[in-house]
């Protein structure tokens, strides 16, 4: 019995290996599923084609868009919104895809051509055997128009996307109430400092950024420069970025692997319209009312911005960081 036991040690010692290893490279749970509470949105109901509508196809509730040497395609929601939020369950396409860039985003470039607001979750297309990137974005008041000011922040998932379908969302807030500050810092600590200089009834627009429900990054409103706040529609699409898209434009889409193509399905946009009443309120990204995130999402947040964040513009000090004064404010 005991020559058993120590024959059976060493799968044991393996199996708390391999679950360490399980939860190193796994975020812990945010406790709380923000997407859940929205109901999803059938795509002829809520959207409609902008461009390339040859090449998008319906099936199954599924919208499926492709790129190929013709047209790539993209769709826009029906209504502008001024805050909500807004989602969908995408999947990629596996192999090379170096130059494509898949999207979700909220924009108002139709509205205001060459001085359009813009919030990105985007997939940079990439080579056999490396992972995609998800790089999300903010522009303001034409920042992306020519003159570009970009706030982007990398990602690499901890699964993989072409596999099955996650759910990738943003959420534009003007409700948060700050009842806290909460800072960053090394050695593997979350210290929640009590903010004595703001009330507690004070609100501040926030943009969140989620991944199967896991916050994985907060752009709160510090100026009004730096921050959009006028009506935005949601749109997705999929097209040629050679020129920056992968590894700063060193791969090219090659268009020998075509079509490329990515499948979207369980919409979700709420919110408020810009025709809504000043008492609209936004589906909250906690249970709080205030609109805060839990301590347990922070930590899921700081998880993801500690093991697979690989940019963070802030901290590019290549960068002009007098253009982007929300990083030192």
């Amino acid at each position: 019995m005991g020559s058993s036991l120590i024959s059976l040690l060493p799968i044991f010692h393996l199996l708390v290996l391999l679950g360490s290893s399980v939860n190193a490279y796994w975020p812990p749970s945010p406790g709380y599923w923000p997407s859940s509470k929205v109901v999803s949105l059938s795509f002829y109901k809520g959207f409609r084609n902008l461009w390339g509508p040859q090449h998008q196809r319906m099936d199954q509730n599924a919208l499926t868009i492709w790129l190929d040497r013709v047209s790539g395609s993209g769709f826009k929601s029906v209504k502008p919104f001024r805050s909500g939020y807004f989602g969908a369950s995408i999947k990629l396409q596996p192999g090379y895809t170096a130059g494509v860039i898949t999207s979700l985003y909220l924009s108002n470039n139709e509205a205001h051509p060459g001085f359009h607001d813009e919030v990105d979750i985007e997939f940079l297309g990439t080579t056999f055997g490396k992972p995609y990137t998800l790089q999300t974005n903010v522009y303001i008041r034409g920042s992306g128009d020519g003159k570009i000011i970009g706030r982007e922040m990398k990602y690499r998932l901890w699964f993989d996307p072409t596999s099955g379908f996650h759910h990738y969302a943003i959420l534009w807030n003007p409700r948060e109430i700050i009842f806290r500050r909460v800072s960053l810092f090394g050695q593997g600590q979350l210290q929640v400092e009590t903010n004595k200089t703001e009330a507690m009834t004070v609100r501040r627009w926030t943009i969140r950024f989620l991944v199967d429900d896991i916050p994985i990054r907060r752009y709160p409103k510090k100026s009004a420069a730096t921050f959009p706040l006028r009506p935005m529609w949601l749109y997705g699409s999929i097209w040629d970025a050679s020129s920056w898209a992968t590894e700063d434009g060193k791969y090219k889409a090659d268009y020998k692997y075509q079509p490329f193509s990515a499948k979207y399905t369980n919409f979700k946009a709420i919110g408020c319209t810009a025709y809504s009443s000043a008492r609209c309120h936004p589906v909250s990204a906690s249970p709080y009312r205030s609109g805060g995130l839990t301590r347990q999402q922070y930590q899921a947040m700081r998880w993801v911005q500690t093991h697979s964040m690989v940019y963070n513009y802030c901290k590019d000090y290549k960068r002009d960081h007098s253009l982007t004064p929300e990083c030192w404010r």
